[in-house]
Formats: structure tokens, C-alpha cells, sequence
């Protein structure tokens, strides 16, 4: 799709503004609800009656949907509506929660999270193009601006409110709350959103174009190996903050709401140095999350000293997501729709990938060696960045 103000006639500007907003709530319930689990991933392995680390991967089963779908259904979406295709992800987001909240076993986690993963890569693969078709040019980055909005809201607050919630309700509940919600956003997508019929399509040739670009490649590499270890030690933070940290429920929900609440900051200073200071962005991130996570594993037990890591993390954690669109926006901004496709699928691989390996190392060999892979894994994006000249694009 090509950037342009919209194919709307004349839409009105509240049905316009509902219409971004509806998208908003619905990218805070996928956070929420890809993310959730995380919180809550000691008691629902005691409810299944399997381990942590068998759950940890059940989750990210949706990391491999979410990688099937962002790369097919950019390929194919052009021949679809891309208003139904929208609001068919969100139905599917809905059935996920119900097969999660009534999960007699994972096996049909498993499912439930495969259905998630075709929400999100779905979701995202379109959500930016259809953004730009909603609204005039002028208004696209504010538009995406309250878009992301509900991203930074749904982690900042849905891990500590599932683990406080969990404790009054069970799991199972939460889940069970999450359900209205979507069923409400999924009425408003219906409402809000105009028709909009089949524009264009990529091709499969158009990504492997952009893919076999060198500095591409290696800026893909190193988005893998930033995610996994990000979310080989993220995936696991529960156990470790239960056995390492000590804490209980209501601690470990404050913790996280520290993570999360940090995540602001990391969005206003990711932003701001996106613009002129990308690569040393990308340099610091990795370094940064590797050293806070060894600095958790010697010093995790003092919940003060958590907090501060923690809350350190977290804005790294957000600013991960704004430097490597930052990145694509300065170097492929020729292919913006292919590249974006691709960083999509690249970071749901990773996630899929660093709670794998996290999950492994964690039933093998305990937490310890999960936040060592974890720091390994963030070494590895900090030498592929290196000085940051093999990422740029050349004049």
C-alpha cells in the first residue's frame, strides 16, 4: 500500500477518531492477553498439573502463528477487506480467552495461544496501512500515536493487575474478565470501522527483496537475539521473583507495575533519541537489559534492588520496540510495508525463541541458568549492532 490521505469519501472525524480508538483498545486486549500468562504462570501450571516451564512454552506458541500470519497474510490481504480482516482477528482473540479460561489441559492452551498468534501477526502486518487509510497525512502519526497508546497502557498495568487479580479470583478469572472487553471492542471495530475494500498486495518476491539487502539482514539478526533475550529472562520473571526474590503476591504485583510503569519512560526517551541517535540506541539496549539481568541474578534477593533493575528494564523494554521502527523508517523507508512485515515476524520468532530457550534451561537446569541465556542471548544483538555502520543503508 502506498502512503497516501484516504480512500474514504469524506468520512467524519468522530467516525474516524472511534474507528483509531477501537484499534487502540484492541492492541491493549492483544498485549494484554499475549502477556497475561506471564503473570500468572506458577498457578496456571499447578491448574494444568505441568511444569513452569511447559507453560512458558505453551505461551509462546503464539509467537509461531504470529510469525505464519504476519508473513501469509501480507501476501494475501490485498484481496480482502481489510475491515473484515480486522475484525476477524479481534473474534479470534475472543475465542482464544474462552479457550483459555476453560483449558482442561494444554493441549487446548496450546490452541487457544495458536489462535492469538494468527490475531497478532495479523493485526499488526495491517494495522499501520490501514491507519494511513483512515486518516488524512497529516494526521497518520497521531493516529498512530493513540494506536500505540494502548500498547504502553496493557504493559504497564495488565501483569500486575492479572497477578493481583489471580489471587482474588484464579486465573481462570482473569481470562474470564478479559472476555467482555474484547466482545465490546469487537462490536465497536464492527461499528467503527468504514469499509475498505481490496487496495494491493505484496508479493512474496517483495519481501525476499528486502530480506537479501545486507544491512537488512543483519539489522534482522540482531532484532531476533535483542527479543530472545529479552523474553528468555521476561517469560520466567514470576519464578524468579517468587524463589529468588521471596516475594508474594501483592509484592510481585507492585514489582510489576514498577516494570510496567517505567515502560513510559522508555517510550518518551526511545522517542526522542530514535530521531538523530538510532544505532546508539540500539547499542545501549541490549547492553543495558544483558547487565540488568545479571545484576537481578546476584543481587535479586534484596526486593529494593529488584525494583530499581526492574524499573530499569522496563523502559528498556519499550524503547526495544521504537528504535527498530525508528531504524526501518530511516534505512527501508522505500519498503516500509514488506520491511514492517518482516520485523513483525522477525520479533515473534524471537519471543517464540527466547521462551523456548528459556523454558529449556529453566526445567534442566533452574532460573539461574535461564537469566544467564537470557544475558547471553543479549550479548550476541550487542556484537551483531557492533559500531552500527553495517545497519545503515548506503547513500
Amino acid at each position: 500500500m502506498t502512503a497516501r490521505t484516504s480512500t474514504l469519501t469524506a468520512p467524519a472525524q468522530t467516525s474516524v477518531w472511534s474507528a483509531v480508538l477501537a484499534m487502540s483498545l484492541c492492541v491493549a486486549m492483544m498485549i494484554a492477553s499475549e502477556f497475561m500468562p506471564v503473570s500468572l504462570l506458577t498457578p496456571m501450571a499447578a491448574g494444568l498439573s505441568v511444569s513452569a516451564g511447559q507453560i512458558g512454552q505453551a505461551i509462546s506458541i503464539s509467537g509461531f502463528f504470529a510469525v505464519v500470519s504476519s508473513l501469509a497474510l501480507i501476501t494475501v490481504a490485498g484481496r480482502l477487506n481489510r475491515k473484515w480482516v480486522l475484525v476477524t482477528t479481534t473474534f479470534l482473540m475472543l475465542l482464544s480467552l474462552v479457550l483459555v479460561a476453560t483449558a482442561p489441559n494444554l493441549m487446548v492452551l496450546m490452541l487457544a495461544r495458536a489462535l492469538l498468534g494468527i490475531c497478532i501477526g495479523g493485526f499488526w502486518a495491517l494495522a499501520t496501512a490501514v491507519i494511513m487509510r483512515l486518516v488524512p497525512a497529516d494526521r497518520v502519526s497521531s493516529s498512530l500515536a493513540v494506536m500505540y497508546t494502548g500498547q504502553a497502557i496493557a504493559a504497564a498495568f495488565a501483569a500486575p493487575i492479572g497477578a493481583w487479580l489471580g489471587g482474588i479470583i484464579g486465573w481462570r478469572g482473569v481470562f474470564w474478565v478479559l472476555t467482555p472487553i474484547v466482545a465490546i471492542n469487537l462490536v465497536w471495530l464492527l461499528l467503527a470501522l468504514p469499509s475498505l475494500p481490496a487496495d494491493q498486495r505484496q508479493s512474496l518476491g517483495s519481501l525476499l527483496a528486502v530480506l537479501k539487502r545486507p544491512y537488512f539482514a543483519r539489522g534482522i539478526a540482531a532484532v531476533i537475539f535483542t527479543f530472545a533475550g529479552a523474553f528468555a529472562m521476561f517469560s520466567y520473571l514470576r519464578p524468579f521473583l517468587e524463589t529468588v526474590t521471596a516475594v508474594d503476591v501483592a509484592v510481585l504485583s507492585l514489582l510489576l507495575l514498577v516494570l510496567g510503569c517505567a515502560g513510559f519512560v522508555g517510550t518518551w526517551a526511545g522517542g526522542r533519541l530514535a530521531n538523530n541517535h538510532v544505532i546508539r540506541l540500539l547499542q545501549a539496549i541490549p547492553a543495558v537489559m544483558g547487565l540488568v539481568t545479571l545484576g537481578l541474578l546476584g543481587f535479586g534477593q534484596l526486593v529494593v534492588v529488584a525494583a530499581i533493575l526492574l524499573a530499569i528494564w522496563g523502559a528498556m523494554n519499550t524503547a526495544m520496540s521504537i528504535g527498530w521502527m525508528a531504524w526501518i523508517a530511516q534505512n527501508v523507508d522505500d519498503a516500509p510495508e514488506a520491511a514492517g512485515s518482516l520485523i513483525v515476524a522477525a520479533i515473534q520468532a524471537a519471543i517464540l525463541a527466547g521462551a523456548a530457550v528459556g523454558g529449556e534451561l529453566l526445567d534442566h537446569f533452574g532460573i539461574g541458568a535461564t537469566f544467564i541465556g537470557s544475558a547471553a542471548l543479549s550479548g550476541v544483538a550487542l556484537l551483531l549492532v557492533g559500531s552500527g555502520k553495517r545497519l545503515l543503508r548506503r547513500a
